[in-house]
């Protein structure tokens, strides 16, 4: 087994064990969706800077709706009048009414087609304002870190934000749109059944408007119908959606450890992996096709019945003579605008399946996300605050996992300017956790951590985040790559053994997986040399390094970085040289208790004799600065 795999296999293991643990014991988020919770998340459009351009597409809308339906009950009137033409044989008016129709079709397309565009940029700017807000909720006080460990029942959170909010949004408003199309139809064409279809005699029975009563109890029973069978929809629809971000999930996975999974030959249970993920995927596709063929067998029924059950119904006063051809038509095509109107749910009813199973998601995240936000008025939390000297206090500090399970108990430390600090302890005992909570990562638990005011911290992790760009770029993330001049950078990479890449500043690339894990360690080294932080908290920051290479890297706070405060986790025992002091975590039952170690300089003479024979014994530097193994 090589060093590195042995470090590896030592690591801390508190962020596995949180994994395994952090099941909240309060948490209380409902698994039933309402309309009210997304709509008191997304109706912020329609308020503040938003507002304005929110309610102006939102007006359009309903005006080119309402002109819509006037073109719709005129093209209902000429049904009538062209009908009535025919039956008289009359060709002027047969002639007129097609001029008439040509003037309305025209006005009804280009009503639609407006329709269409304004709904649709409606939709476009409520999406936008949903997933920022998401967004930005998401990045505030490091969310996005603090979901992973606390509520891992949020699964892909970034396909929530994006489908998912997209889904959430889009079909509201052709929801809207429809409900309000459908209820002014339903107003005004219920008056043409009422005054055009008359009413019907049965021996000395007479029924008023049975044309109204006639679609009122055809439409009702297909409603009633469609909620019995296709009520189980909207439980699939989301168990579905959360399987296919569940098998994306894994196949990023995949792609981020390509590596690691092709050196141990972890292909079949990969493999094995994403089958059964396929498997749930398309189980719980098949019972959503299931009671989707349901609702696809109602729809086309009605498709079929509609036209030609006003026909039925009418037959009888046509041949009467108490109606003329032109009048059951236009009852006849009344009867399928207003029966369409009341039937808008059974139309409807697979998107809005869909659409609730992905509003769920949406509120749900959001949910989460406001609890955090609580705990922290609440004071649920421990507090990162100012020092009133250059000292960086960590006081009554108690670190426990999100479910309240004790890490480290009442910690006390003092840690002045310029010192270096190792954090030493077996597995599991918090060390990681606790350089997350100094540096303002980790919210859980109390006490108090004090930085010194306008000190800037900066945390590196055993793998540092590289994003996918230019060179220089990744050099001086988060900053903006002109803050730093190509003679500085090229320095920087210089010192700290990546020279070879001094000339591809301009080059792009995908650097996380280019540079191996040492470059990559490098590399994070040339961030801390380009900010120069007053804090620097290392966990296992040069674990991939050889010994030459940690040498080099750790010299940097005896020279360029001397008056930073260096607080690092490692398990290397070469690491205590470069440390002034240790703080030794101590598993207890009440959780882990902090004592300080004697100063370095009292090092026992075995030490010290130690620390020679392993210099002069050293094997020579690779020939390649960035010679570690990849």
């Amino acid at each position: 087994m090589s060093a590195t795999s042995q470090i590896d296999k030592n690591k801390d293991n508190d962020l596995t064990t949180l994994a395994t643990n952090a099941v909240p014991d309060d948490r209380h988020i409902s698994n039933t969706f309402s309309f009210g919770k997304f709509w008191k998340l997304a109706a912020g459009f329609w308020k503040g800077k938003t507002g304005v351009i929110a309610w102006s597409l939102t007006l359009i809308n309903i005006v080119i709706i309402l002109i819509n339906i006037g073109v719709q009950y005129g093209i209902n009137q000429w049904n009538r009048y062209f009908f009535d033409s025919l039956s008289a044989k009359n060709i002027d008016d047969v002639l007129q009414a097609v001029i008439y129709f040509i003037g309305l079709a025209s006005i009804a397309i280009a009503g639609v087609m407006s329709l269409v565009y304004f709904r649709q940029l409606l939709q476009i700017h409520w999406r936008r304002w949903l997933t920022l807000k998401l967004v930005s909720s998401w990045l505030n006080n490091r969310r996005f870190y603090q979901l992973n460990i606390a509520a891992p029942e949020i699964d892909s959170p970034e396909f929530r934000m994006t489908d998912d909010a997209r889904i959430a949004t889009e079909p509201v408003i052709d929801f809207a749109s429809g409900l309000l199309n459908a209820f002014l139809t339903a107003t005004v064409f219920f008056s043409v059944l009422w005054q055009t279809g008359g009413s019907f005699k049965i021996n000395e029975y007479t029924i008023p408007g049975y044309f109204v009563i006639a679609v009122i109890v055809y439409s009702l029973f297909n409603s009633v119908l469609m909620l019995i069978l296709g009520k189980p929809l909207i439980k699939y629809t989301e168990a579905k959606n959360a399987a296919e971000a569940q098998s994306r999930s894994d196949l990023v996975r995949i792609g981020d450890n390509a590596e690691s999974i092709a050196l141990i030959g972890g292909e079949d249970g990969e493999k094995q992996a994403i089958n059964d993920d396929l498997d749930t995927v398309l189980a719980r596709w098949r019972l959503v096709a299931k009671h989707g063929a349901f609702i696809t067998f109602l729809s086309q029924g009605n498709n079929v019945l509609a036209p030609v059950i006003p026909l039925i119904l009418g037959a009888p006063k046509y041949l009467s003579g108490d109606m003329t051809i032109g009048q059951l038509m236009q009852v006849a095509a009344a009867f399928v605008l207003v029966q369409n109107a009341l039937n808008w749910i059974v139309e409807n009813y697979a998107r809005l399946a869909e659409w609730a199973a992905s509003a769920s998601r949406v509120v749900q995240l959001w949910e989460t996300m406001a609890e955090f936000d609580v705990s922290d008025k609440e004071g649920q939390q421990i507090v990162t605050g100012q020092s009133s000297d250059d000292n960086l206090h960590l006081r009554e500090l108690s670190v426990t996992l999100s479910n309240g399970k004790v890490l480290i108990n009442d910690a006390e430390a003092i840690i002045g300017p310029g010192e270096h600090v190792l954090i030493k302890g077996e597995s599991g005992s918090g060390k990681s956790t606790l350089i997350r909570a100094i540096a303002g990562l980790w919210q859980w638990g109390n006490g108090e951590v004090l930085v010194p005011a306008n000190a800037t911290v900066m945390f590196i992790p055993q793998k540092s985040y590289i994003p996918h760009g230019k060179l220089r770029t990744a050099l001086a993330y988060p900053n903006e790559d002109d803050k730093f001049s190509d003679d500085i950078l090229i320095e920087t990479l210089q010192k700290c053994g990546l020279r070879h890449l001094k000339n591809r500043l301009d080059d792009e690339d995908s650097w996380d997986k280019k540079l191996s894990g040492g470059e990559q360690q490098r590399f994070a080294f040339c961030r801390v040399l380009l900010n120069k932080p007053n804090i620097v908290v290392l966990d296992e920051a040069t674990s991939a390094l050889d010994d030459d290479g940690q040498t080099a890297m750790m010299n940097f706070f005896g020279n360029e970085l001397k008056d930073a405060m260096l607080i690092s986790v490692g398990h290397r025992p070469e690491l205590e040289e470069f440390h002034s002091r240790t703080i030794e975590l101590t598993r207890k039952l009440k959780g882990a208790e902090l004592t300080d170690s004697i100063d370095s300089s009292e090092v026992s003479h075995s030490k010290l004799w130690n620390r020679l024979m392993r210099r002069v014994f050293r094997p020579r530097p690779s020939p390649d600065p960035a010679g570690e193994k990849r």
